[in-house]
């Protein structure tokens, strides 16, 4: 019997029943098969030896496929563990998963202190089984067996995590000398991996609860040549110069303080005024799209979490409720917008002519992350949304939906985000419990996001399982300067909250309808697109939105009054910000000071400038731009500043 397999050109070959992903790779050349690290195999990344049975779409994934990567990451995990294991016998494991930049395993060392020192002979180590070439086999085997295996070897966290898996469902995968208790997909054979760095080293809750023990948690990385592994540490070099963390301070944008409370930054007042910045821009364009500006408490009683399902969902996760002097009365800290917003809609009844409504936010949230997850801007606890929500008739919603769309590719633009991904997150088929509403609701909200993409002809990837409770949604992905990857906007189809808040419009028949609602936000946290934007361009930001935008240095003490003048007509015309640097310094410590904050424009005044009314203009990257009058320079910034 034969098989027929759809490759992704959308050719389709024929196959005797049973043969596997690597086989169909060696008949279409030896030189893909060489390269093949595993196989996507209708929608599920598969073994490369796995056999086929039935009809299937098969992709091939190699080092350049996203999924390729990941599974190369996984099995050098378990080559790290039987490294480990070899070199440090008694060692136990708990998780290795393959992460955006290489892989982690969660190591419980016993009595051995494993430091930055033993790097090294781990490498060599890797390397030296990575070159025997072992496959990787992967074995079903009954949940007594998998039980009996770890009892033996005495790793109290693989039986742990068996506590929770499926009779008939459990697999161990083996290399070499080493066997671990995986899902899989795993590569060929230990071969492909020929250059490892380990990166790090942390410390981790077992299963991120404070309560259990301490691991050693190893990061590292691996590639399939050497070159590629030296062109990527070079890489991380050049964004430790372009850490947001770093530049943030150096910029004087922003600080975090253990007494105010981790992952809750403190804005000083250049990064206050960057964030007005953004705020304006993107203000000034929802303006023009027809969004209305609205503002909603920071905390919320507990019913109204409770009625959007927010709390169901996510309660046990946030931080403990506020309680007033009335017992029965509980808060808690605002952890996102759109329950507000609804009561906003709800306030005033609506017609089918006052449709769309589009009410707008930049509102602050909270959310509880654990300390190990909380990371510089990007992940915090306390952060702003550029929260929008648009109440639409069901005939409106592929029409608004496109328009968010264009709103996204123009904002991003403008900012400089050209390269950027996007995938439509669909929920679960086969746990549907997990998702709110009926599978009416999301059949139409699904459909609705497809047909909205494919009319764009965008590119798109395609995630179950990763919807919002309430809804799908299209998300939108960058990568930072070391190449990781950030989920800054979004949109997001929802039947379910209008249903749950009894949100209504009097339509064309005088009868009350249901609206469709659109969650979107465009930077998404703006604090992490803050991050990304302090990283992707070092710094160094565009005119309108630099922070600040240009810095006047007198010569000496002599001619401040000149300079303080100078300042006060650009402010009044330009209606931004001109500093002032009328420190007792030479003039050149004054330049480098100003170059090294990005500052755009320098305007050095002296005795001629007082003289003749001019100002001196040098500009960042371009040097001495010569001397101008200061309605000059007015209208060349003016023309400049422009977005």
């Amino acid at each position: 019997m034969t098989i027929k397999i759809t490759l992704p050109d959308g050719s389709v070959r024929e196959y005797p029943k049973g043969s596997t992903s690597m086989e169909v790779a060696l008949s279409i050349s030896e030189g893909l098969a060489r390269n093949v690290l595993a196989a996507n195999l209708n929608g599920t990344t598969v073994d490369s030896s796995l056999p086929i049975h039935a009809d299937s779409k098969l992709e091939l994934l190699t080092w350049n496929d996203t999924d390729g990567k990941s599974t190369f990451w996984h099995s050098s995990a378990h080559l790290l563990a039987e490294a480990l294991e070899s070199l440090y016998p008694g060692t136990k494991f708990g998780i290795g998963p393959a992460i955006e930049t290489g892989f982690y395993y969660d190591v419980d060392f016993g009595e051995v202190e494993f430091n930055q020192d033993h790097f090294k002979k781990l490498e060599d180590k890797i390397l030296e089984l990575a070159r025997l070439k072992s496959e990787f086999k992967r074995q079903s085997v009954s949940k007594l067996d998998a039980i009996d295996y770890f009892n033996t070897k005495g790793d109290e966290y693989k039986l742990d995590l068996l506590q929770n898996l499926e009779d008939g469902k459990i697999t161990f995968y083996t290399q070499g000398n080493f066997t671990d208790l995986c899902r899989g997909p795993h590569i060929p054979n230990t071969g492909f991996i020929k250059a490892v760095k380990i990166m790090n080293i942390a410390g981790a809750y077992w299963r991120g609860d404070e309560k259990n023990k301490m691991l050693t948690r190893l990061y590292a990385v691996t590639f399939p040549k050497q070159k590629e592994l030296d062109d990527y540490l070079v890489l991380l070099e050049e964004a430790k110069k372009r850490d947001h963390r770093k530049l943030g301070k150096e910029l004087d944008l922003f600080y975090f303080d253990e007494e105010v409370g981790m992952g809750l930054p403190l804005w000083a007042p250049k990064g206050e005024a960057l964030r007005q910045n953004l705020i304006e821009f993107l203000k000034k364009i929802q303006r023009k799209a027809g969004y209305q500006h609205v503002a909603s408490p920071h905390i919320g009683k507990k019913e109204l979490y409770i009625t959007s399902g927010h709390y169901a969902k996510y309660g046990q996760d946030a931080y403990q409720p506020i309680r007033t002097p009335d017992e029965n009365e509980e808060f808690f800290l605002k952890p996102m917008n759109c329950p507000h917003h609804c009561k906003i809609y709800a306030a005033k009844l609506k017609s089918y002519k006052d449709l769309p409504v589009k009410y707008a936010e930049f509102g602050t949230v909270y959310r509880y992350e654990q300390h190990g997850e909380l990371h510089g801007l990007t992940r915090v606890r306390g952060f702003t949304q550029d929260d929008a929500h648009i109440y639409c008739r069901p005939d409106q919603l592929k029409e608004e939906f496109l328009k968010v769309v264009d709103l996204v590719n123009l904002v991003y633009s403008k900012l400089g985000f050209s390269e950027f991904k996007t995938q439509i997150s669909l929920r679960d088929p086969n746990n549907k419990e997990k998702y709110l509403g009926t599978d009416q609701m999301w059949d139409l909200a699904e459909k609705a996001i497809v047909e909205a993409t494919q009319e764009r002809g965008m590119k798109t990837t395609t995630k179950e399982g990763e919807a919002a409770f309430y809804g799908p949604k299209l998300d939108f992905m960058v990568r930072d300067a070391i190449g990781r990857k950030w989920q800054i906007g979004t949109i997001q189809v929802d039947y379910m909250m209008p249903e749950n808040f009894d949100l209504t419009y009097i339509g064309s028949d005088n009868q009350k309808h249901r609206p469709v609602m659109i969650h979107r936000a465009l930077f998404g946290s703006m604090e992490r697109f803050i991050a990304l934007l302090i990283e992707n361009t070092g710094g160094q930001f565009p005119l309108w939105l630099a922070p600040v935008k240009a810095i006047i240095l007198p010569i000496s003490d002599k001619f401040d009054d000149y300079a303080k003048k100078v300042a006060d007509q650009l402010s009044d015309i330009l209606d931004v910000p001109i500093e002032l640097d009328l420190r007792n310094e030479k003039i050149g410590r004054k330049i480098r000071d100003a170059e090294i904050s990005k500052i755009p424009y320098m305007l050095v005044v002296g005795e001629k400038e007082q003289n003749e009314e001019t100002i001196q203009v040098r500009k960042k990257h371009e040097g001495d731009l010569g001397s101008q009058t200061v309605d000059e320079f007015i209208a060349m910034f003016s023309e400049e500043v422009k977005v």
